[in-house]
């Protein structure tokens, strides 16, 4: 037994812990979880926990329907919100076939494919996600059929003893208490709205804290009699929630990012990357925008980037490279604006980190930057400029997705398959749905 798993089971035993919980996400990024007697978990440790994969959205037919959980030792964490009078803990897990190998619709191997491939070329990669949601007052729509937001206050308010500066209090406190560096929280923009950065991390620890992080969110949310939801686009005249995402490159301790010649501080390895995450930026729309609703919030105004760009300290670009402390080498960054609050954060972080390393190594060339408000300008002039659009919706999305070798690559056969033939589903059911903007709009005046 190696020390992490000596760890987790004397931990066990000292905090009288009653039941380990064992998550892992299906195709889609839904959290699923089984609880577990903690005399079980030495075995779970050596042999694995059978399941049946077929139940699982996206995972195997029903005659290969045996599958195994690996709980990883290191994800061990209380659960703090259950209390010492009913101690629960979490790690998440592996999934495996019946041979011991990796199961290939298992989102967190994908990831770990990516991060193993970056790992051959010299590098590891790190994560700092700024995580948007929107906190209502129910899960139920108010009487004019919208959601009601928990409160009216705007960008960086500060209302003393409002209930979203609690909320976010107490969010904060048990996700230090987890383990999760937070950098800092404030409201958003939009009434309701509030957003939650969480401190750098390896891009596979950073995935499993982004689910750890919803969870938490919901708890919390619920204990003080609220919803919380990370639905892309709640709203129709208030912003959507992101997840924009920084990304860097480390070589040992060195920031390949960084180089104090250059005029933004970019390498060249940080450039081909940013090349190699426009040019892929369309396949993989419908990995970053996942749902019907996503597309609301990438065409719905605001500040979602909607085009092909990138540049210096400009919100309207889908890569933005921040200039917050120029000089500092561990500080060389670039930001990924175009992923929303719903997006599976294992299948998205690989697709996006695959994307970068291959501008690494076929040598993309970077574009010019985007100097004005790329939303500002006319059809014709960012035509002119080369800031195409992104997909308009999930079905055009998945017409872009389905012809694209990269993707199909770094997902797998059997998860872009799966994918493909949800969003298909998912998009079929939203076509044939009368929607209430369409009766409002059309029933008695035709």
């Amino acid at each position: 037994m190696d020390r992490q798993q000596d760890f987790v089971l004397r931990t066990i035993q000292d905090r009288d812990v009653r039941f380990v919980r064992l998550w892992f996400t299906d195709v889609i990024g839904t959290l699923k979880s089984v609880a577990l007697s903690p005399a079980e978990v030495d075995a779970a440790f050596s042999e694995g926990l059978g399941f049946d994969g077929s139940s699982i959205d996206g995972y195997t037919r029903i005659f290969e329907s045996d599958m195994l959980l690996q709980p990883d030792p290191s994800t061990f964490q209380v659960l703090p919100w259950r209390g010492e009078d009913d101690e629960t803990s979490r790690m998440f897990c592996d999934v495996l076939t019946p041979e011991g190998e990796p199961y290939p619709a298992d989102p967190r191997h994908v990831l770990r494919r990516a991060l193993d491939k970056a790992a051959d070329m010299g590098f590891t990669c790190f994560t700092h996600p700024e995580i948007e949601f929107y906190l209502l007052a129910s899960d139920q729509p108010g009487p004019d059929g919208q959601p009601v937001p928990a409160d009216t206050s705007g960008y960086f308010d500060h209302v003393p003893g409002s209930d979203a500066q609690d909320f976010r209090r107490s969010s904060v406190t048990l996700l230090e208490e987890m383990g999760i560096s937070v950098e800092f929280s404030h409201h958003e923009d939009g009434p309701g709205q509030n957003e939650i950065d969480l401190r750098a991390a390896d891009a596979l620890t950073t995935a499993d804290n982004i689910m750890t992080f919803r969870t938490i969110v919901k708890e919390v949310a619920r204990s003080q009699g609220l919803y919380a939801t990370f639905m892309p686009k709640p709203f129709s005249h208030h912003p959507g929630s992101g997840m924009h995402t920084h990304f860097s490159l480390f070589e040992g301790d060195s920031n390949s990012f960084y180089d104090p010649a250059d005029e933004y501080r970019l390498s060249r390895t940080a450039r081909q990357f940013i090349a190699g995450l426009l040019r892929h930026s369309e396949e993989i729309t419908a990995i970053t925008h996942q749902f019907v609703n996503s597309y609301k919030r990438l065409w719905g105004g605001g500040e979602a980037p909607a085009y092909v760009s990138w540049g210096h300290n400009n919100r309207s670009a889908l890569v933005r490279v921040p200039l917050y402390k120029p000089d500092k080498a561990g500080s060389a960054r670039i930001e990924y604006r175009g992923i929303d609050a719903s997006a599976n954060p294992y299948l998205a972080y690989a697709v996006l980190i695959s994307a970068g390393l291959k501008g690494i190594e076929e040598g993309y060339e970077l574009p010019d930057p985007a100097q004005d408000d790329v939303n500002a300008l006319t059809t014709f002039e960012r035509r002119a400029l080369g800031h195409a659009p992104l997909p308009g919706t999930l079905h055009d999305a998945v017409r872009v997705m389905e012809d694209s070798e990269f993707v199909a690559e770094v997902l797998g056969e059997h998860v872009f398959s799966t994918l493909l033939r949800n969003k298909r589903q998912e998009w079929d059911d939203y076509r044939v749905e009368v929607t209430p903007y369409e009766i409002k709009r059309y029933l008695t005046g035709l």
